[in-house]
């Protein structure tokens, strides 16, 4: 696959609405035989996430690290840039602000991960949002729909429904709500 530029992920996702989820290598054995196009990778460590990367993207897809759960790698700025350098993908999902700005400064796609368990958390995730200005935002769990739909009126950023995504069902109300595209670990729906 030829490097996509950050303008065409908008256009990706509209025609690969599913984001393959990685959480073991079982996970990654399985997602090289699919036809899915973005992986999220939420696993690994620095001994080992360059030649998972390195694997991926030798098949063609476009991987996003989550660098909040690589193991050995601190979720700071250097580990920002450890990921930009020896690793290579096209972007990093985290939950943490800082990172967003500093993944963007230096040419990552930045996707920021957040959490919503009550109205707090929507309302600081929405301020949080339009302060930093994430490439994208992946709002967890995905299933909830209404809170999509209301995201979609307060963000300029494309949303990515993620976190217990289990049925084609989820799938189609979480476009239906709006979000751009969804993230799920359920292998079976990868080949929506």
């Amino acid at each position: 696959m030829k490097k996509v530029s950050f303008n065409e992920i908008e256009e990706l996702l509209i025609e690969n609405p599913v984001i393959a989820a990685i959480r073991n290598k079982q996970d990654l054995e399985n997602v090289l035989k699919s036809n899915v196009l973005i992986v999220f990778v939420l696993y690994g460590n620095i001994m080992n996430i360059s030649d998972i990367c390195k694997i991926l993207k030798d098949k063609g897809k476009i991987v996003f690290i989550h660098i909040d759960l690589i193991e050995g790698l601190k979720g700071d700025h250097i580990g920002v840039e450890f990921i930009k350098k020896y690793v290579e993908p096209m972007g990093i999902l985290t939950t943490k602000p800082s990172n967003i700005k500093h993944a963007k400064a230096i040419g990552l796609y930045a996707v920021q991960r957040v959490f919503l368990v009550d109205s707090l958390s929507l309302a600081t995730g929405i301020k949080n949002i339009n302060d930093v200005k994430p490439n994208a935002v992946e709002v967890m769990p995905g299933i909830v729909g209404d809170i999509i739909t209301g995201m979609v009126d307060r963000l300029k950023v494309p949303i990515i429904a993620g976190g217990l995504v289990s049925s084609k069902k989820d799938v189609m109300g979480a476009l239906k709500a709006g979000a751009l595209a969804i993230s799920t670990t359920c292998e079976e729906l990868w080949s929506i």
